[in-house]
């Protein structure tokens, strides 16, 4: 059956406040630099008066990987739950102004939508404190089947992971695609997500999962080893492929009969960390949604991570179309 979409993502739906702090605003908030903490909207609301003023966009982590992919020419479509408020009105404008489809129903009458508060300090490291709202609302209700069902590609947030009726979504939407042939992509997101839901991640991935994007820690903590080598060769053959990034040192895309090494591009200033790895996937699934060969696909990832570590916010600020094809790589 043709596609209608080249991908469909599944993910929360948050609204990013991105502003630059000193190393002195993390400490004075009793933050931990470069993590990501949960906030309740006390404390989301109280931080924000505080912060600097930023930049304010939709975001999520699905989301932003969902914007790179559309900018290199993926026909995309999102899935996610904001409430019926101003900053659930910015996330739909937002996710729809890059061209993706995106007609999740607003939740009336419950948390309002969700945000996340990003520092970014001089070094470029991004601290977190995300407050996730109306967006662990979603659940089976929402997943569209016809959009899944006409996606070559169905990817999904392993942060969804957490809440249970998300899961129940996960699956739904994973046997939709199943059933009709789609290839069923997942991030790991985070190694936290990983050490709650190692049992249940490992069983949705040997069932479920063509594609798997992971950092060095995450791939770690899915197999309890701190041997980066080894966390790979487990992986191997449990996916098509899998798809781990390893920073500066660039990343591997893995399948059961060979690993492609992918060199990083070359940044000069690294100004702000935050969506790298939404931006490597969004140059990965782009890729293969256009049939190119995995060092094209890892190409168009480094391509798209570096671009984005060169500013402030999750998403890239040139056309990444163009900047593809100046470095050999047009998608039809």
């Amino acid at each position: 059956m043709t596609a209608a979409f080249d991908i469909a993502a599944i993910g929360n739906a948050i609204v990013d406040v991105i502003a630059s702090a000193p190393p002195a605003f993390i400490e004075g908030e009793g933050l931990t630099p470069g993590s990501m903490t949960l906030i309740d909207e006390a404390r989301a609301a109280d931080l924000y008066v505080r912060m600097a003023p930023g930049l304010e966009a939709s975001g999520g982590s699905a989301a932003n990987t969902l914007a790179g992919a559309a900018g290199l020419g993926s026909r995309a479509a999102y899935m996610g739950k904001v409430a019926d408020d101003e900053l659930g009105g910015i996330f739909a404008h937002d996710i729809r102004a890059i061209g993706a489809h995106y007609a999740t129903s607003p939740l009336a009458g419950g948390p309002s939508t969700a945000r996340c508060l990003i520092n970014v300090t001089p070094d470029g490291q991004r601290t977190m404190c995300t407050y996730l709202g109306a967006c662990v609302e979603f659940g089976p209700a929402d997943v569209d089947a016809a959009v899944v069902e006409s996606s070559a590609i169905l990817y999904l947030e392993g942060y969804l992971f957490d809440p249970p009726a998300a899961r129940e979504a996960f699956a739904k939407a994973a046997g939709l695609a199943r059933a009709n042939g789609r290839r069923i992509a997942l991030t790991l997101s985070d190694s936290f997500v990983v050490e709650r839901h190692r049992k249940g991640l490992l069983g949705f991935i040997d069932t479920q999962v063509d594609i798997l994007f992971a950092n060095e820690s995450e791939i770690c903590a899915l197999f309890e080893t701190s041997d980066v080598r080894a966390a790979q060769d487990a992986i191997r053959g449990r996916v098509e492929i899998a798809a781990v990034t390893h920073g500066a040192k660039g990343s591997a895309l893995l399948t059961r009969e060979r690993v492609v090494q992918v060199a990083a591009e070359p940044v000069e200033t690294v100004v702000d960390t935050t969506g790298a790895g939404d931006q490597y996937a969004a140059g990965v699934l782009a890729g293969l949604a256009a049939g190119r060969p995995l060092h094209e696909c890892g190409r168009l990832g480094s391509l798209a991570a570096a671009e984005v570590i060169s500013h402030f916010g999750p998403r890239p600020e040139v056309s990444m179309k163009e900047r593809a094809a100046r470095a050999g790589l047009v998608l039809a």
